[in-house]
């Protein structure tokens, strides 16, 4: 969801976002070597357009860094990291915002934006394609799709392809594919300090570097992708809706359905609080509905629409009010999930979980379903296992360790609907504790958390090893950093990683 990469963890109520900084005269001199670089597109505290440029994706992040930078050109961004590391301070790459309140107070650190690195260069031949660090998903998607081509992309079209593989990226063919982390053929880096590499398979360093830009965040600023592409025009995709009355039926029907379902299936189970606005469809306006939707791959000898409606059957035998599966083009699920596009001021919470029994469907509805008294607009049941419990050893997400991930999400609109739907979504996650896994999915949360939870106890260690080549004075602020060897933060709990 990020363009940096995002752990998920329970953790302590949400921050107050820290005030805005006064920077003194001194440091604020030492800043303006910057305006030369970018062409000019950098903002420093009181100029006039760096409030604009600091405001991430999530609105309700008040994020303060030491200045805004907007490089154009992997020259630029290297220009940066030469003068950042002069000044003393931290370099923050970000590239959409949508998880920034994962990042630590930024006021010793320069926020650089890779929105100016676009670009998509789709190789039909090669079954590849490759993205500028500010690419969104929408236009990569669409690119491909116009080659017969498709790519590993997620529930939403404006998150980042850069940040998103970064943090692993589970989307609608996640099941039978696997992460979009995997799918990561090459990447372009700016290491810190200021030299220019090619992460590529192989050995050496570099293929160390690449291992680690598959799900572990990587050392450095990416500026430059490549992923693998797959050669399918069309999927089996769609979403079934009931009124949410019937939930306590449905969950657990969906739950054990999900369990034993085959890899080509990968879908979600909702339950949505829908706002009365002329922008929601009449038949669904104001209403509180559960909608399974997912994407459904060729499998067991037979076609995508004949393999659907088999493995579909029993979930459409529970009588939704609609029914929308059918063979779409790929460029169509980008918004299958109706997930809110542009900035959005946003809180969520989110846990891995081992099973789903009867019991965890009715500790989740306690906690969110009709008549709980949820603040969340969305509680959300992800089907994993299949390719995403197989573990890999060339990516430093090697695995999700989990069958299902729950999430929960609403809007912030204030402090008063941001505290109410993080206790939401926090009573969602504790309802589920007892079947958690301990472990962590990198680009589903939302606040600083242990970034060791999200690896094999082998692949943190490796990328504390890295991390200590690469950048072992911390000069890139991540989201959830890679932490020394030795230091409490990150420190590995041997029950939580079995």
């Amino acid at each position: 969801m990020t363009a940096t990469a995002t752990v998920t963890a329970a953790s302590p109520a949400a921050p107050a976002a820290p005030a805005a900084p006064v920077t003194p005269a001194s440091a604020r001199d030492g800043l303006e070597v910057l305006r030369g670089l970018c062409a000019g597109a950098v903002h420093l505290p009181g100029d006039e357009r760096y409030d604009d440029a600091r405001r991430p994706w999530n609105l309700s992040v008040d994020q303060h860094p030491a200045a805004v930078v907007h490089p154009a050109s992997t020259e630029e961004v290297a220009a940066v990291v030469r003068a950042v590391r002069s000044l003393g301070l931290r370099l923050a790459p970000q590239g959409t915002g949508h998880c920034a309140g994962a990042l630590d107070d930024l006021r010793d650190a320069v926020l650089l934006r890779t929105s100016a690195l676009t670009g998509v260069v789709v190789d039909p031949e090669a079954l590849t394609v490759t993205v500028g660090a500010g690419t969104l998903w929408d236009e990569a998607v669409t690119a491909a799709a116009a080659h017969g081509l498709a790519v590993l992309h997620g529930s939403s079209p404006d998150v980042g392809v850069v940040g998103y593989c970064l943090g692993g990226g589970i989307g609608w063919y996640a099941r039978s594919l696997g992460m979009a982390a995997h799918s990561v053929v090459s990447a372009e880096v700016v290491l810190p300090d200021g030299s220019v590499v090619v992460a590529g398979d192989g050995d050496g360093e570099d293929a160390d570097l690449l291992w680690a830009l598959r799900g572990g965040g990587g050392f450095g600023v990416v500026t430059r992708m490549t992923v693998r592409a797959f050669p399918f025009a069309t999927a089996v995709a769609g979403l079934l809706v009931w009124d949410a009355a019937r939930a306590e039926e449905l969950l657990p029907a969906w739950a054990a359905w999900a369990a034993d379902a085959p890899r080509e299936v990968t879908t979600s189970f909702r339950l949505l609080r829908l706002p009365p606005l002329p922008s929601v469809p009449e038949p669904f306006r104001g209403r509180h509905l559960v909608v399974v939707d997912g994407a459904v791959l060729p499998g067991a000898g037979l076609s995508g629409p004949e393999h659907a409606a088999r493995v579909l059957a029993p979930l459409r035998a529970l009588g939704p009010e609609v029914d929308t599966f059918a063979e779409v083009p790929v460029a169509a699920l980008t918004r299958l999930h109706m997930d809110p596009e542009g900035p959005t001021p946003a809180v969520s919470r989110s846990a891995l979980v081992d099973a789903f029994p009867p019991e965890a469907a009715r500790a989740f509805l306690d906690a969110a379903g009709p008549g709980s008294g949820t603040a969340l607009l969305a509680a959300e049941v992800r089907q994993l296992g299949g390719r995403l419990a197989d573990p890999s050893p060339d990516a430093a997400l090697s695995h999700l360790r989990g069958a299902f991930l729950v999430f929960g999400g609403g809007l912030a609109l204030d402090d008063e609907v941001r505290r109410a739907g993080h206790a939401s979504a926090t009573r969602l996650v504790e309802a589920v504790a007892p079947w958690a896994s301990g472990a962590a999915y990198p680009n589903f949360v939302e606040e600083p958390a242990d970034a060791a939870r999200a690896h094999t106890p082998r692949a943190w260690r490796r990328l504390q090893a890295l991390r200590e080549r690469y950048d072992a004075a911390g000069l890139v602020a991540a989201a959830h950093p890679v932490t020394p060897a030795g230091s409490s933060a990150g420190a590995v709990d041997a029950q939580a990683q079995r």
